[in-house]
């Protein structure tokens, strides 16, 4: 089942529930997945990997925007961020645990022979593409920094 259909038949479940929260995440995810398909170059199909980059994107706007709206004040706002962080969260892959991310970094730094925080790029490279889904940039990027420190 692909990540369209799951997000259709979620739907009318929530809208029968007069679920607001559920209904503008779906929507949003649903909205993105038109995009892709349509954008210029497009094949009229969207990858897993492309649906997994598309979620990620819309967290991290949701994330984003609570922040925002905390610093703000406005706790409302921030309250449908959350609702909707919470239905977006619900279709992507569990993410990694810290301790789990750590020890794929010592090995992808080990593979790759980074010394430094010069090599901080070369490792990322892999890192990114290795943890595609299971991890989003910043956690790699912040534990590849604090590795890169000590070793």
């Amino acid at each position: 089942m692909t990540l369209e259909e799951k997000i259709m038949s979620e739907m009318k479940p929530a809208m029968l529930s007069k679920n607001e929260g559920a209904l503008r995440a779906l929507r949003a995810i649903k909205g993105a997945i038109i995009l892709a398909k349509t954008e210029k170059g497009s094949d009229g199909t969207v990858t897993p990997e492309n649906e997994i980059k598309i979620l990620q994107k819309l967290a991290k706007q949701r994330k984003e925007s609570i922040e925002i709206f905390t610093k703000e004040n406005r706790e409302d706002l921030a309250k449908k961020e959350l609702e909707e962080l919470a239905v977006i969260e619900k279709f992507l892959p569990q993410q990694m645990g810290a301790d789990e991310l750590k020890e794929i970094i010592k090995t992808i730094i080990a593979q790759v022979g980074a010394t430094t925080h010069q090599d901080m790029g070369k490792v990322m490279g892999v890192a990114s593409k290795q943890l595609a889904g299971k991890s989003d940039g910043k956690s790699i990027s912040e534990m590849v920094k604090q590795l890169l420190a000590i070793t």
